[in-house]
């Protein structure tokens, strides 16, 4: 697949960054050459200087020929414009466009999008995206992420496992034999490899674990795990952006939340969403000055967000907080490299932005014929639902029929209102709801099965 990326600044990076372990030919388009430099010195791509906006660069970069342009600048305007220029001129099939003003992702106007009017197939919103994971991961303590499937009846729930976890050691099989234990695991990340448990693999200290819960559950999820942490009443986040401009906002009426202070070093910024927000205390100055930690009353903190454009930042700041006893630290990793750099303590929270990009568009991407996909396990992996139809070929098969790549492999199946933990004598029946764990080096062979 061809595809011409519009932007080479950290949304466009994160696309980057996921696309190029596809077989995809990527042209990155972006007028500033430094952002250039560092993306074709990253990952295998063609580079194109000049405006994204403009015509004539289009052209230069082989739009004629395109299967999908992602206009991905920090501009949602000029996105709009990319894809008005990629329908009229162009004639490419598939258009994404990322956006993060509220107004323009309003269902109010969701009648725009369309090829009457604005010609975009696809709307994502990274930064909203990864403003709502952290608050989802807030209102969990414990868990180190969260992810809706099946309608949102279940969770596919992430958990960094710590000493204090009851289960070490144990087999999954005798887990599974309890009573009370309904809880499917899809993947362990362990020296940050992925594998898939089989029943007599053990949970060791310092796993991360992602597990399929019903929604209705996951505290009780966390519980049995021995992750719970103390309610996150007293936040402190450091960077001024949109992400934390939107929590900010989100955080407005909720009664839960006792003070939230945010920390910005650029003056700017800080005044504007000083205007921006009435519950969030700004304060301007350096992150790791000792009169700002203090005036952020750092060590009575819940939690610390770290959402800086600079991922060092981020972790050192998570870091800092861990050591003055703060339970909960998140820091958004906006370079996939990042997740494995040596400072990131266990029980630190990473929200990689390439993942939550990626995931809005997978849908689009991915050549099987998907209800819904995301990107999880750092990037190591995707979800898939597909919704069994006559039209499906493995419609009425057994699932050891498949023959299913390895690292692939389908962890619940939803038939009516029962969700179903499938061995491979489970048999497919019509309508069920299938939720299938990929291995990001088996997405094409596991395509091939599902296509």
């Amino acid at each position: 697949m061809k595809i011409i990326v519009c932007g080479a600044t950290q949304v466009g990076k994160s696309a980057v960054s996921y696309l190029v372990k596809g077989n995809n030919d990527i042209i990155v388009i972006d007028e500033n050459p430094r952002n250039l430099d560092d993306v074709s010195k990253e990952f295998d791509v063609l580079p194109v200087l000049g405006k994204p906006s403009h015509p004539d660069i289009l052209e230069r970069a082989g739009a004629k020929d395109c299967d999908m342009i992602l206009a991905l600048t920090e501009s949602d305007e000029v996105n709009m414009i990319i894809c008005q220029l990629a329908y009229t001129l162009f004639d490419i099939p598939k258009k994404i466009a990322s956006v993060n003003s509220e107004t323009f992702t309003d269902p109010l106007w969701g009648m725009l999008y369309n090829d009457n009017h604005i010609p975009v197939d696809l709307l994502i919103s990274p930064n909203i995206d990864i403003a709502e994971q952290i608050l989802k991961i807030l209102q969990y303590p414990g868990c180190a992420g969260i992810l809706p499937v099946f309608d949102g009846k279940y969770s596919i729930v992430t958990l960094n496992i710590n000493e204090n976890c009851p289960l070490l050691n144990i087999p999954l099989v005798e887990l599974s034999r309890q009573d009370d234990f309904h809880i499917g695991f899809v993947n362990i990340i362990r020296d940050n490899v992925s594998f898939l448990p089989d029943m007599y693999d053990v949970i060791q200290n310092n796993d991360q674990i992602n597990i399929l819960v019903e929604a209705e559950k996951v505290y009780n999820a966390i519980s049995i795990f021995g992750m719970e942490k103390p309610a996150n009443e007293r936040l402190v986040v450091f960077g001024g952006n949109e992400i934390s401009e939107y929590i900010g906002n989100k955080i407005e009426n909720d009664d839960t939340i006792i003070s939230s202070r945010l920390v910005e070093e650029d003056l700017d910024k800080a005044r504007i969403l000083a205007k921006n927000l009435n519950r969030t205390v700004v304060i301007q100055g350096e992150m790791m000055n000792d009169v700002i930690l203090k005036e952020a009353d750092l060590t009575h903190a819940d939690a610390v967000i770290a959402v800086t454009d600079n991922d060092k930042d981020n972790l050192l700041a998570s870091l800092m907080a861990a050591k003055s006893g703060v339970s909960t630290t998140i820091s958004v990793i906006n370079t996939p490299s990042s997740s494995n750099l040596m400072f990131n303590n266990t029980d630190n929270i990473l929200i990689n932005r390439s993942s939550i990009t990626i995931s809005g568009m997978l849908k689009e991407i991915r050549k099987a014929k998907l209800r819904q996909a995301y990107s999880i396990a750092r990037g190591m992996g995707e979800i898939w639902e597909i919704k069994l139809s006559e039209d499906v070929e493995y419609c009425h098969k057994r699932i050891g029929e498949l023959n299913l790549p390895k690292m692939c492999r389908v962890v619940g199946v939803l038939r009516g209102n029962e969700l179903i933990h499938p061995d491979p004598t489970s048999k497919f029946e019509l309508n069920d709801l299938l939720l299938i764990y990929v291995d990001s080096t088996m997405i094409k062979q596991a395509e091939h099965v599902f296509c």
